[in-house]
């Protein structure tokens, strides 16, 4: 039930998102002098709809997105005469730029409050961790009821009485390399006696010996109990700094910059994604660091509204309002970017030919463009399709 409240939560958070996306666009428009003629979200055949003043507000029955329409978005839009000195392609330059950033704009604004209340909340989680397999707090193993939770024990567990400490990087488990926690765990798990750790301490590679101890947990998918190596050690990790409200706004705003950084880098990341995502769709692994669809991200947020981790799901939708605003900017038609990017080139253009004495140009043609737009949007839905098909068929998985 929890992960179904989940699920459903983070489906309206990106539906919500996308619609003060569009409302960025509207709200600039109408500040502006433009003329917004409909604001619906959703899209398909209409649900419902209603008027104020000049604007036609609705639902449509498929809300996968939104749209705000503008009067004279390009000059190829049919006009009525009382409004062609409204139209948005005949409005001074930064008028349009700031329409077309007003959603963009809007993700980052959402992005930021979600990172102060996570900041006021449950605190901003560090981004220099110590290695995925450095060692944190030790302690004695317990046994696992079947509601996943730990029985009480007493004493110190396998990991204290080998010597390993706080701070050792464990590099290899009985000579088998690892990388990741869930590998230390999963070759941990299976040894069935005395067994070896290559630890990294102080600049020093030592051998130790653990002899682990076996325990019963409970799997997750079918509840079924099974008997495992445990040594009674967990993962090193710093804890989230936590804010009052005033001390938030500034930590915020750097930690905003650090997402900020690791959007871009995801987004130069995406084109070589393809390969991991088909190798996911046809059997492979699949890789975390690939992008996931709105189905996808609602599946992380059911997860982690499922384990409590509540701030995750708030940091991970914050994350996808910075991604959604970060690639809005791509100068691509139809993307944000794209129309800013035309109306950029119409304003150097009418400058240079200003200054040999020549008036404005003619608004650019967008027929002419739309070639290359067809190429986005096929190639842009091939992906999303792609990337469906790979959270349906072999997700993300968070958790083991």
């Amino acid at each position: 039930m929890v992960y179904a409240i989940g699920f459903v939560l983070f489906a309206l958070g990106i539906t919500a998102s996308v619609a003060l996306h569009e409302c960025g666009h509207m709200w600039t428009a109408q500040a502006t002098g433009m003329k917004v003629r409909r604001y619906f979200i959703g899209f398909g055949p209409k649900v419902f709809s209603w008027r104020r003043g000049e604007t036609e507000y609705g639902l449509k029955a498929l809300p996968l997105g939104g749209f705000c329409d503008i009067a004279g978005m390009t000059a190829l839009d049919e006009l009525e005469p009382e409004d062609l000195d409204r139209a948005m392609y005949r409005q001074a330059t930064w008028k349009r730029l700031l329409v077309m950033s007003g959603g963009i704009l809007m993700n980052f604004l959402i992005g930021y409050l979600l990172i102060v209340l996570l900041a006021v909340g449950w605190g901003l989680p560090r981004f220099d961790q110590p290695p995925a397999t450095q060692l944190g707090a030790m302690s004695c193993v317990a046994n696992m009821g079947p509601d996943q939770k730990a029985l009480p024990c007493t004493g110190e567990g396998p990991a204290q009485l080998a010597g390993l400490q706080r701070g050792d990087q464990v590099t290899a488990v009985n000579g088998v390399k690892i990388k990741t926690w869930n590998d230390f765990r999963a070759e941990t798990e299976k040894q069935t006696g005395t067994f070896t750790y290559t630890v990294e301490r102080d600049g020093q590679t030592l051998q130790i010996p653990v002899t682990p101890q076996m325990a019963v947990i409970y799997q997750e998918k079918n509840g079924t109990p099974k008997t495992v190596a445990k040594v009674g050690v967990g993962q090193d990790y710093y804890a989230p700094v936590q804010h009052n409200i005033l001390s938030a706004i500034p930590a915020s705003g750097a930690f905003t910059g650090q997402i900020a950084v690791r959007t871009v880098e995801s987004l130069a990341q995406m084109p070589s994604k393809v390969v991991d995502l088909w190798h996911a769709v046809t059997g492979g692994t699949r890789d975390p660091e690939t992008p996931v669809s709105v189905y996808g991200a609602s599946k992380i947020g059911g997860e982690t509204a499922e384990h409590g981790l509540w701030s995750m799901f708030v940091l991970t939708l914050a994350s996808l309002n910075f991604f959604l605003g970060a690639f809005n900017l791509l100068p691509l038609l139809p993307l944000d970017g794209g129309h800013m990017a035309v109306v950029i080139y119409e304003k150097l253009r009418n400058l240079f030919r200003n200054r040999k004495g020549l008036p404005d140009g003619a608004p650019v043609d967008y027929l002419k463009l739309l070639p290359a737009t067809y190429v986005v949007v096929v190639l842009g839905g091939a992906y999303m399709i792609l990337t469906l098909v790979a959270d349906i068929v072999n997700p993300v998985k968070l958790f083991p």
